[in-house]
C-alpha cells in the first residue's frame, strides 16, 4: 500500500513555509525528512500527524484519505523530541495510558504493556517514575508508548536530539532494529544527516519548505541533484570550487588573477555541453587525493591543518587563488602542517553544478 502526500501547501499569516510539498512511498518504509532548522520538516510531519491542517493538498493511505480525519482517528502515533512522558506516572501506566482512554480491558493492557516492556527492555523498570529514568530509557518508553497501540505508522520529531553522542549511535541501531522487528512505517524527522544516512530506507531533504530531493541514502550521496544537498549531505561536507569553467576539454579554476587546471580529465562522463557555462565543482574530502611528494607539473596545496579522526586524518588544504579544500586520507599518511602536497581528484566522482541554477548538470 503507498502513502502519498498530495502537493501540501502551507502558510502562517503571510508566511509560506511548505510549498507543492508531495511524496509517495511504501508501507513498510523509513523514510526520514531532514534539513535545517526552520526548513518546514516538522510542520509537515504536525501535517501528517493532524496537529496542524495544510493549507492546501491532501494525504492518502493507498486510495483513503487521511488528512479530512480528527488526530486521534487516523491510527498513527508520534514520538516527540521532549518524549512527553506524564512525570506522574510510572513506566507501566505511561505505556499503557493510551490503551487504558480507549477503554482497553485492564487484563489486555497488563499483556499488551509487558510485551512491549519486554521488547524494549524496560521490564525491570515498570515500576519507576521518568525521573528515576536515564535518557535513553525515557526515550525507550516514549517509543513503547507508540508500539503498544501498534499504529500503522510511527511519527518521530527529533527523538535522539536531547541524547549524547554515544547514546544516540546506540538508539539509532535500536530505533532501526525495532522499525524492522515490527514492521510499520516510520516518517522521521532530524536535521543531523548522519542519523537520516544510517536509518532510512528513503530521504527527503528540504530546504526553505520545498524538498530538494527523495532517494535513497546512496542515490542522494552519490549524485546530488544541487548544491544544496550536496553540501548538506555527507560529512564532512564536500568542497565546492566556484568559478570553474572548460576551454580545450579542461577544466579551469579562474578565481584568482591567474587560471589553473582542475586535475578533473573525463569530462565526458557529465554528458552536457560546459563550454561557455559558469559552472562549481564539487569534490568529497574522501574523493581527494594527496601525494605527499608531488610529481613535477601537478596541481599542489599547502596543509594548513591537520586534524586525526581515528583512523583516518582531516587536511585543510589551500590551493592558489584562496580555494580550500578539505581532503580525507589515512591517519598513517606521512604529512605535517605547512607541507607542500600533490592534489588529485577521483574524477568519476567529481561533480558539477551550474552556478546559476546550481542544479547537477548530470540532472539536466
Amino acid at each position: 500500500m503507498t502513502i502519498r502526500l498530495d502537493h501540501i501547501n502551507k502558510s502562517f499569516g503571510d508566511v509560506r513555509v511548505l510549498h507543492d510539498v508531495h511524496l509517495s512511498f511504501e508501507e513498510r518504509e523509513f523514510v526520514t525528512l531532514v534539513g535545517p532548522s526552520g526548513c518546514g520538516k516538522t510542520t509537515l510531519l504536525r501535517i501528517f500527524a493532524g496537529l496542524e491542517t495544510a493549507t492546501s493538498g491532501a494525504i492518502f493511505h493507498d486510495d483513503r484519505l487521511v488528512s479530512n480525519l480528527a488526530p486521534g482517528k487516523r491510527d498513527i502515533a508520534m514520538v516527540f523530541q521532549n518524549y512527553a512522558l506524564y512525570p506522574q506516572m510510572d513506566v507501566f501506566h505511561n505505556i499503557g495510558y493510551g490503551l487504558k482512554v480507549r477503554g482497553v480491558p485492564k487484563e489486555a493492557i497488563k499483556a499488551q504493556v509487558h510485551e512491549v516492556a519486554r521488547v524494549l527492555g524496560l521490564e525491570d523498570l515498570l515500576q519507576r517514575k521518568p525521573k528515576q529514568l536515564s535518557g535513553g530509557q525515557r526515550q525507550r518508553v516514549a517509543l513503547g508508548r507508540a508500539m503498544v497501540r501498534k499504529p500503522w505508522l510511527f511519527l518521530m520529531d527529533e527523538p535522539l536530539s536531547n541524547l549524547d553522542a554515544k547514546l544516540r549511535v546506540t538508539m539509532r541501531s535500536e530505533l532501526k532494529r525495532f522499525h524492522i522487528s515490527l514492521e510499520t512505517t516510520t516518517v522521521y524527522v532530524t536535521h543531523d544527516q548522519l542519523e537520516a544516512m544510517t536509518m532510512s530506507d528513503r530521504i527527503a531533504v528540504m530546504e526553505r519548505g520545498v524538498i530538494q530531493q527523495f532517494g535513497t541514502p546512496q542515490e542522494i550521496y552519490n549524485h546530488p541533484a544541487n548544491l544544496f544537498v550536496a553540501g548538506f549531505i555527507g560529512s564532512p561536507p564536500m568542497n565546492v570550487v566556484e568559478k570553474v569553467h572548460v576551454q580545450d576539454g579542461k577544466l579551469f579554476e579562474r578565481s584568482s588573477g591567474a587560471s589553473y587546471v582542475l586535475p578533473v580529465s573525463s569530462l565526458e562522463s557529465f554528458g552536457a555541453n560546459l563550454a561557455d557555462r559558469d559552472l562549481v565543482l564539487g569534490i568529497r574530502p574522501q574523493d581527494v587525493r594527496i601525494d605527499p611528494e608531488p610529481a613535477a607539473g601537478s596541481l599542489t596545496g599547502k596543509i594548513e591543518l591537520i586534524q586525526l579522526v581515528g583512523s583516518e586524518k582531516l587536511l585543510d588544504i589551500s590551493l592558489p587563488g584562496g580555494v580550500r579544500l578539505t581532503a580525507e586520507v589515512r591517519a598513517d599518511l606521512p604529512v605535517r602542517p605547512a607541507q607542500e602536497v600533490g592534489i588529485e581528484f577521483d574524477a568519476s566522482r567529481a561533480h558539477l553544478f551550474d552556478a546559476g541554477t546550481q542544479r547537477n548538470v548530470l540532472h539536466e
